[in-house]
């Protein structure tokens, strides 16, 4: 299973963007996480479409937008304009998740859903097959630096447990056999909020196979070690 690894942005020094977007492209990361926070499904504010599209154009790297805010829908255009590559957003935040998961596909983006610690993780089983990604809280949401809720590493098991029952691969649904013949990649599990080696280690063997990380690897002297270490698991 190839595992990616995101550098939260959050973490990042926003007086050097450009600078902290060419450290990450440079340590080899897969994507660069951007979380979008609008002061009210979150007790917290960060950047917006305009900040998206800066670091855009400092770096080639895969942009993931993971929007923390109500009324999702309102802002995918703006974000996708903005160069994302893949829109995120809060199964608590909006009732049109089906809705809102096709229109961000019907863009030519690729859409995921994520779930707060408190949610269950079985209320998103009827999207696996609607989204190309669940990200799964391991904080509460708005603030970096906070302690991994270990629970969560019963849902990413159970939640890859249902998509291996169900043959969802990211590529969608397909049987046992073609999966193995067109070699494709496991639906992607991310996991967001406390992850440094120790719980990246479990978060893995509990089935994630894309590790998002803003402190851990922001803190190192050598992000490009950091990556490579957690991408080794």
């Amino acid at each position: 299973m190839k595992l990616k690894v995101a550098p939260s942005f959050l973490s990042a020094d926003f007086a050097h963007i450009e600078k902290e977007a060419k450290r990450c492209e440079k340590a080899k990361a897969d994507a660069l996480h951007l979380d979008i926070m609008d002061g009210h499904f979150v007790p917290n504010l960060t950047m917006g479409p305009q900040i998206v599209a800066a670091i855009n154009r400092s770096t080639d790297l895969f942009l993931d937008v993971h929007l923390m805010i109500y009324n999702p829908f309102e802002y995918i255009e703006k974000f996708i304009e903005a160069g994302a590559d893949l829109i995120t957003f809060h199964f608590e935040a909006t009732e049109d998740i089906e809705y809102t998961l096709e229109y961000i596909r019907k863009a030519n983006c690729k859409a995921g859903l994520s779930i707060n610690p408190e949610t269950d993780v079985s209320f998103i089983f009827p999207y696996l097959d609607k989204c190309d990604l669940i990200l799964l809280m391991g904080v509460k949401p708005g603030f970096g630096g906070q302690a991994f809720i270990e629970p969560t590493l019963d849902k990413i098991k159970l939640l890859r447990d249902e998509c291996n029952s169900r043959h969802i691969y990211e590529g969608g649904i397909v049987e046992k056999n073609e999966a193995k013949q067109r070699n494709l990649n496991p639906f992607d599990i991310q996991v967001d909020g406390g992850v440094n080696f120790e719980v990246a280690q479990k978060c893995v063997m509990a089935g994630a196979n894309f590790l998002v990380s803003g402190t851990y690897l922001f803190e190192q002297k050598n992000m490009a070690d950091g990556i490579k270490k957690l991408k080794s698991l």
